[in-house]
């Protein structure tokens, strides 16, 4: 199990997208998958530096790794409680009328991953996240 260490920052945004892109280099996906995943971890992880904290500043941590011809990837934070699960499906319509910025991160996250899992453990969110593997990881030679 591979895992990041970053403060809650949207710069950090970057590093969490480059330690997700060396942690699937290894599995042959398309580009699609590639995506939906990228996006889901990008969408969460921003909810977090967003939200977690607020007025003040701290760390999550994302570890990734496979398992039953899964990607799995965890997210952690020591905010405010936060069970992403009871978010409500938005209502498209009203939020377009009503010009409403949010609201769909987490949405889009539970759609493009194969499994969605959220528990609080030692005061700590732990949100878990897997997308199935098409093909069996490569053996190294």
């Amino acid at each position: 199990m591979n895992s990041l260490r970053v403060k809650s920052e949207l710069g950090e945004i970057a590093r969490i997208r480059e330690f997700l892109r060396q942690n699937l280099g290894v599995f042959r996906l398309s580009e699609e998958d590639y995506f939906k995943i990228e996006l889901a971890l990008v969408e969460i992880c921003t909810n977090v530096v967003r939200y977690a904290y607020p007025g003040t500043s701290g760390e999550l941590t994302v570890r990734a790794w496979e398992e039953d011809r899964k990607f799995y990837l965890e997210v952690r934070d020591r905010g405010v409680p936060f069970d992403p699960r009871l978010v409500k499906r938005p209502r498209f319509k009203e939020m377009v009328s009503q010009n409403q910025k949010g609201g769909l991160g987490i949405f889009l996250a539970r759609r493009l991953m194969d499994g969605f899992f959220y528990r609080r453990e030692n005061d700590e969110n732990v949100l878990t996240m897997y997308k199935k593997l098409a093909r069996p990881r490569p053996k190294s030679q």
